[in-house]
Parts: structure tokens; C-alpha cells; sequence
């Protein structure tokens, strides 16, 4: 029976008046449950209530906001296997990964509940007797949370766990492909005990919820991962606003390898790296830049390779790879298939929309692999699906600048056992993440999380202790104990207070 859900304000699920959509299984079309979009005025509503539980919730002690996160990763290590095939079923990536989706969820609400013991400032020495300086964090106030499909349990879980230790009541605005994935986030966040209003949840529009969260007057932060052009719109309106807004927008991340590459290790790579979610990963690795020297095996390695994964249902244990996420990204890998065709690119393998029998009923592409120039559009733009562009490198130096060539920054890896590429590479890829002998995937949630160029703002990152930078300011403290007037530069002849 399918479930009809309706909105989460202020600890509770409310009926709206909005329309209702459907969600559905991109692996079978059967319809999972359905959702409202919210309207402005519930929009309203939702803020209204974040905003009257900001002040109950910036003076709970950090490390009891601590306490129920850590709670909450209880029950959602309690309720993996549950959650995860929600992942599996609602978002299409394979049971293996749907699980691995939860656990970074559980990763990080484990780590941000020890940064309420950690939330450290500075104290430091006044040039003035009797006089201490110190630096707090404090919250910014309530932030809109809008996150996308591809990570439906884990990026909520970044956001949320850094807003909700900061302080900050939020409203978490998910994807429409994604909606019960979100429901069942905040059903844990509801069950672990966070008061009422710290927690909310609005499904709808980009237009009225997405936007409407960036423009309320009472939202002091934004934190959103998708597009590019969705990321620059939402960062030009917040800034009129002058507040807090963090920004993850994709990449289109290289492997380099180099001649002297272990060839078993770098294939295992590569096929997690680029196929893996079918390509659905900001980190994807959407580029192979291989050394002349070994260009020939490695193009053949490959094809043999992707033509050995098991497509279908991700549901089921065996399965390789599952299908993309809806019609419109099917549409769209599809039309950058074509596109590679059109300009002369090579086709290794693949190319193909899956037919017949149970894939007439989801969206499952073949793994799909081209040989590209690097001036072709394969090779520059972000894709988002199973298509793996080769590129073939003179040397290290060409290698790099294939690599540079792109307006995205996010991850980078390369393959060799020479350490002085290694070193190289650590310095050179303009990236915020370099992997050395692994793929451009994976995120250890004790460590900064993000990119540089259109990928998204330096100033800012996901996970790490870093993660707080998005929903805390910065105080500066004075504490004058002198029992006098002290004017710092006018006084600074005055060494002592006597």
C-alpha cells in the first residue's frame, strides 16, 4: 500500500494543501509513496517554527546536542539494513552502496557528536594589564538544508549533523526524486528526541521551497549540493542577504595513470570509480588520463572489464550496477552519448539504453566507454551517469594539464609507484581532494570535504571540523578586569595597572 506523507514542522507530520507527487523505484516504476509540494505559506509556517526553537536550542550545552546525535546514530545503526534498501529501492544505487549511504550517516553523527566537547575558540593575551581576549563559536540561527538524490541519506546526514551541533534549527529541503529517503531520515532525527521545531522537513519545488528558503528574511544559512547554475542562483541570493551559504556543485574528477601503475589495481579503481552509483557521483571519475606507454592495454583491460559487470535490480546482492536515477537523467546521458558519436569521439563499449525484459520497466544504461579528445565536450563536462571518457597523455606534465583543463575542482586521483609523481600530483591537480592508488570516491567524515573553481567557494566545507564553519560565526570577547578606563593603542604606554 502506498503511503501518503505530508510535511515535518515543529515534531510533527502536518497535512498540506499543496499537489501531490509520486515516487518511484527507477529500477521497476513501482510507485513508493507519495508527497506534497509545500506552498509558500507552509513555507512560512516551517520557518517561523525553526525560528522559535533557535533560542532554546543555541543554549542547549553543545555536548548535550551531542547526546542526541549520538542517539540518533544508534537507531539509524539500528535500522541499517532497513534504510539502506530504502536507498536501493527509492534511489537505484546497489544494496552494497544503499547500506554504505547510511553508514556515512552514522560515521558522521558519531564524529559531530564529539565536536560538542571540541568546539573550541582561542584565548589569547591582551596588550593591556588585567584584560583576557578570547574567540567563541556561535550559531548563525535556522539554515535551510537543500540537498540532492544521489546521496539521499548521507548528505542530509552532513548538513543536519553540523547544523544541529552548531546550534541551528533546520529545514532540510530534499530532492523530489528522493522524497522517502528524507522522510525516513527525520523519523530517526524525531525518534532520538530533538525538541520540537529543530527539525523540519518541507518536500516541493525548487522554485517555492528551495528558493523560498534562500530569500526568508529569518534563514540565516543556506548549505546546497546539485547543479552549477542552480549553485550560482542560489549563492547571487543569498548574498544579498550577506549570510552564510556553502555550496558543493560537481565535478568532473581525472584519473591519471601513469606508465609505472599496478594495471590490477588501477582497473579495480576504475570500474568503482567510474560505474559505481552508474556514474552518479559528484566524485565520479569521468576521466581516464592514461601515459602513452600503456594507453593500448589499459583501453583494452577496460572494455573487457565493463563488458563483465552485472546489470540490474541493485536490490539484489549480485548486481554490479543499478540504473540511473529517473527519466529525465536517463534522457540526458543518453543525449551525451549521442553527442560523443557526433563529434568523432571513439566508442570502446557500450553506448546503449538497456531493453527488454525486466529493464523495460526502469532506466539502466550500458557501461558506457569512449576514447575522447581533450577539447571535445566528453572530456570537459560533467555528465552525471555511466560514461567514462580516455584521454591519452604524453607525459606526467600533459597528464596534469588534461587534468587542470576543466571549470571544476572536486577530486583527483592518480596510479603510480613513483613518489615523486605522487608528491607532484599532491601539489599540482587543482582539486580539493587528491587521491594517491585509489579511485576519486570515498570520504572519511573526519576530513574537509570539497572543491575549488565551480565545483564551489573555498571558505567553505562539508564534514571534518570544518563542517561547523557553515552555521557558526565567529565572537571576539574582551573581559576588562582592570577597574579602570583602558583605551588599548592610546594606553600602551602604561605597562602596568597600578
Amino acid at each position: 500500500m502506498v503511503q501518503d506523507y505530508g510535511l515535518f514542522i515543529g515534531g510533527k507530520w502536518k497535512k498540506s494543501e499543496g499537489k501531490r507527487f509520486e515516487t518511484r523505484n527507477p529500477a521497476t516504476g513501482e510507485v513508493l509513496a507519495t508527497f506534497p509540494l509545500a506552498t509558500k505559506e507552509e513555507l512560512g509556517d516551517a520557518v517561523h517554527v525553526a525560528k522559535g526553537a533557535f533560542e532554546k536550542w543555541r543554549k542547549t550545552p553543545a555536548p548535550r546536542r551531542g547526546e542526541l546525535l549520538l542517539e540518533a546514530a544508534r537507531i539509524f545503526r539500528r535500522k541499517k539494513e532497513e534504510l539502506g534498501r530504502i536507498v536501493t529501492t527509492e534511489m537505484g544505487k546497489v544494496i552494497a552502496e544503499g547500506r554504505g549511504d547510511v553508514q556515512e550517516v552514522i560515521d558522521f553523527y558519531e564524529y559531530a557528536a564529539g565536536e560538542g566537547r571540541r568546539m573550541f575558540g582561542d584565548t589569547v593575551p591582551s596588550e593591556l594589564p588585567d584584560k583576557m581576549c578570547l574567540t567563541v563559536r556561535m550559531p548563525v540561527g535556522p539554515a535551510g538544508l537543500i540537498t540532492p538524490w544521489n546521496f539521499p541519506m548521507a548528505i542530509p546526514g552532513w548538513k543536519s549533523g553540523a547544523a544541529l551541533i552548531a546550534g541551528c534549527p533546520f529545514i532540510l529541503k530534499p530532492s523530489s526524486l528522493t522524497p522517502l529517503c528524507a522522510a525516513k531520515f527525520v523519523e530517526v532525527l524525531d525518534e532520538a528526541g530533538f525538541p520540537p521545531g529543530v527539525v523540519n522537513m518541507l518536500t516541493g519545488s525548487g522554485s517555492v521551497v528551495g528558493d523560498g528558503l534562500v530569500a526568508h528574511p529569518d534563514i540565516r544559512a543556506i548549505s546546497f549540493t546539485g547543479g552549477v547554475d542552480t549553485g550560482k542562483h542560489v549563492y547571487e541570493s543569498a548574498a544579498k542577504k550577506m549570510i552564510k551559504v556553502g555550496l558543493e556543485l560537481g565535478g568532473k574528477n581525472p584519473i591519471l595513470a601513469m606508465d609505472d601503475a599496478d594495471l590490477e589495481l588501477l582497473m579495480d579503481g576504475v570500474m568503482f570509480g567510474a560505474f559505481g552509483t552508474a556514474g552518479q557521483r559528484c566524485t565520479a571519475a569521468s576521466r581516464l588520463i592514461v601515459h602513452q606507454k600503456i594507453y593500448d592495454q589499459v583501453l583494452e583491460d577496460l572494455a573487457a572489464r565493463a563488458e563483465k559487470l552485472r546489470i540490474g535490480n541493485p536490490i539484489d546482492e549480485k548486481t554490479d550496477m543499478g540504473p540511473v536515477a529517473s527519466a529525465e537523467q536517463e534522457k540526458k546521458v543518453l543525449e551525451y552519448i549521442e553527442i560523443g558519436r557526433k563529434e568523432g569521439d571513439g566508442l570502446v563499449t557500450g553506448g546503449k539504453k538497456l531493453t527488454g525484459g525486466a529493464f523495460d520497466k526502469g532506466f539502466f544504461i550500458e557501461p558506457t566507454i569512449f576514447e575522447v579528445d581533450r577539447r571535445k565536450r566528453l572530456a570537459l563536462e560533467e555528465i552525471f551517469g555511466p560514461v567514462l571518457s580516455v584521454l591519452k597523455a604524453k607525459d606526467f606534465d600533459d597528464a596534469v594539464s588534461i587534468a587542470n583543463s576543466v571549470k571544476y575542482g572536486l577530486s583527483s586521483s592518480i596510479y603510480t609507484t613513483d613518489l615523486r609523481w605522487a608528491f607532484r600530483a599532491m601539489q599540482e591537480l587543482e582539486a580539493g581532494i587528491t587521491y594517491v592508488n585509489a579511485p576519486t570516491i570515498g570520504a572519511e567524515v573526519q576530513l574537509p570535504f570539497g572543491g575549488i573553481k565551480e565545483t564551489g567557494p573555498t571558505d567553505t566545507r562539508e564534514a571534518g571540523p570544518t563542517a561547523l564553519d557553515e552555521f557558526t560565526y565567529w565572537k571576539t570577547i574582551y573581559v576588562d578586569y582592570s577597574g579602570r578606563l583602558q583605551r588599548a593603542q592610546i594606553d600602551t604606554e602604561k605597562l602596568t595597572g597600578g
